[in-house]
């Protein structure tokens, strides 16, 4: 073979790669837009019981055909609180269950033979342009997608076929496939480990596992040979998870482990008893078909033994894992805490973005998650930087005050970069591919964290009026410093308001709550100015004091003018969705 064959051999392989994985990914993406947000939810409340967790993670990946997401989703939960590490753990079990769906739909759908073999693909990417340009609303174009997705991906299973190289050509290439396979049990580590390291650089278990079908169904390969390799694909996925939880804390970084765990040990228990379970897989396979033993140069070989052995195979291995390791999700909990130590308690004055930042993405309706777990705890921030400002006022010397007062400018400058850093994330995620209500979403975000970078202004205002006034020897009567004592409990209350409303679904806020705590504080405001105005005209303090007096309480309202606007955004979002009870982001 010369060069430039090769390279066409290389480039060939490489475009029907492509193909694959671009329909892979738009079925994914595609029932993540029509139901993400519901997989979601399902995900963030599941119980302590494995068996829910296990059904659950089935479920969901075999609805949205990623492990890679639901593990991506599971990390994040963990990273948040939102679930413990022993339901993460029952989770991304049923998700490896659920994933062995593809290969299923592989063998069932993509290795068929005859010149009427596009005929189904074309079918679905009829349905698909009916879904997607025909039939109104958002949900039918996200099924529109899912069904392209399909027709992609048959399309790009039988390049697959096509692009391979007949390596009966090549018995140099066989020989040293042979020689590999020389060396007993040696030789399934030895696969194992190609297997593991194959996916870690495709990235995706389901074209290894497609080009792992195309050799067995081409008979270029064997039976052992094969399951080593899918052994190692089921290693080699959990490669993803773990990078996703680069950026995440203690907790998050322990469930992309599990993953690990989970299927290194599964391995382990399946070499234990490898022979014995090869038997078990032949004999189903028999009874179907012919002996999966059989090699392509062998009389009587048959293409679909092989390929049925393996999704076979591949199937017994995550359910008979899993129901052997969710006996023992305790002690994979032990193991992954001695993996991962307790993160060093970091200094709550120090910038750090949670959930994004990675620069891993999975797809951007998922991303949109992590976001909104980012503002909750950029609401956070705001919050604990509010609570700095009765001290500005009880600071019994000027060490104390000015200790305070660095503390407020640190977190100014804080909430500046994470107003800075979500919205760039944000942007990216606008420029991907997200449903109308997605985009909606997006748009309300940025309006949400514009304003909760205002609320960090505003209380720094607060905060320099009072330098301001320390620095002038203004001093405020008791009746002066109890109306600006209840002025800032009534933004306390319409901080908290405000702070429950990002935790909670976003068409399941209280905005009337949000509304009412905002009408009393503009009412009190003109209260206080009216007394002040009474105040001034009667000679009752100065002007100077009159003034920081009027600042201060001034101050007071615009904040609650900011902080309604974050819960008017999210309600915004909300009518422009034009649908109140559908499930949204949790």
């Amino acid at each position: 073979m010369t060069f430039w064959e090769i390279v066409w051999v290389i480039v060939n392989f490489a475009g029907a790669l492509g193909v694959f994985l671009f329909g892979m990914k738009l079925m994914s993406e595609g029932l993540q837009k029509f139901a993400g947000s519901k997989m979601r939810h399902i995900l963030a409340r599941i119980t302590g019981k494995p068996l829910s967790g296990i059904l659950t993670g089935t479920a969901v990946t075999a609805a949205i055909q990623s492990s890679s997401a639901t593990t991506v989703m599971v990390v994040s939960f963990v990273n948040a609180g939102i679930l413990s590490l022993a339901g993460a753990i029952a989770v991304i079990m049923g998700a490896n269950i659920g994933t062995t769906l593809t290969a299923w739909i592989i063998y069932l759908f993509g290795l068929g033979e005859g010149s009427g073999f596009f005929s189904l693909p074309m079918t679905c990417g009829a349905m698909a342009l009916v879904f997607m340009f025909i039939m109104k609303g958002d949900k039918m174009k996200s099924i529109g997608e899912f069904v392209m997705g399909l027709a992609l991906l048959l399309v790009g299973m039988e390049y697959l076929k096509q692009a391979m190289p007949d390596l009966q050509q090549y018995p140099a290439f066989l020989e040293f496939l042979g020689r590999l396979s020389d060396f007993g049990f040696w030789s399934i580590l030895i696969f194992i480990g190609i297997g593991a390291i194959l996916t870690c650089l495709v990235q995706a278990s389901a074209a290894m596992m497609a080009i792992t079908l195309v050799m067995c169904y081409n008979g270029w390969i064997g039976f052992d040979v094969a399951v080593a390799l899918v052994m190692g694909q089921n290693i080699g996925t959990t490669i993803t998870a773990n990078l996703a939880a680069m950026v995440s804390n203690a907790m998050g970084k322990r469930a992309a482990r599990a993953h690990l765990v989970f299927n290194v040990v599964g391995v382990l228990i399946t070499l234990a008893v490898f022979y014995p379970v090869m038997g078990l897989i032949a004999k189903a396979t028999t009874a179907i078909c012919a002996n999966p033993y059989l090699c392509g140069t062998d009389a009587g070989y048959n293409p679909d033994a092989i390929p049925l052995a393996i999704c076979f195979f591949h199937t017994f291995f995550n359910v008979g894992n899993t129901f052997i390791l969710a006996w023992f999700i305790p002690q994979i909990v032990k193991i992954v805490n001695w993996m991962v130590k307790p993160e060093k308690e970091e200094s709550e004055d120090e910038f750090r973005l949670t959930y994004i930042g990675s620069g891993f993405t999975n797809t951007a309706e998922l991303d949109l998650q992590a976001a909104k777990n980012e503002i909750e705890n950029f609401s956070k921030r705001v919050i604990r930087m509010y609570q700095f400002l009765p001290g500005l006022r009880t600071a019994k010397d000027d060490e104390e005050f000015n200790s305070i007062m660095d503390r407020i400018e640190k977190y100014e400058s804080i909430t500046d970069r994470m107003e800075i850093e979500i919205a760039q994330f944000l942007t990216k995620v606008g420029q991907g591919e997200l449903s109308e209500k997605g985009a909606h979403r997006v748009s309300s975000m940025m309006r949400i964290v514009d304003n909760l970078e205002s609320v960090g202004d505003a209380i720094y205002q607060i905060a320099m009026q009072r330098k301001s006034k320390r620095e002038q020897a203004v001093h405020f009567d008791q009746g002066m410093n109890d109306n600006i004592a209840h002025m800032r409990d009534l933004v306390q209350h319409a901080l908290d308001v405000m702070d429950s409303n990002l935790h909670c679904s976003y068409d399941k806020i209280d905005i009337d709550a949000a509304c009412d705590a905002e009408d009393a504080i503009n009412q009190y405001r003109d209260v206080l100015r009216n007394r002040h105005l009474d105040a001034l005209r009667l000679g009752v303090y100065d002007y100077s004091i009159g003034s920081a007096y009027s600042t201060i309480f001034a101050l007071y309202e615009k904040l609650g003018d900011y902080i309604i606007n974050v819960s008017e955004a999210i309600d915004n979002s909300r009518k422009i969705a034009g649908d109140p009870a559908a499930e949204d982001i949790d």
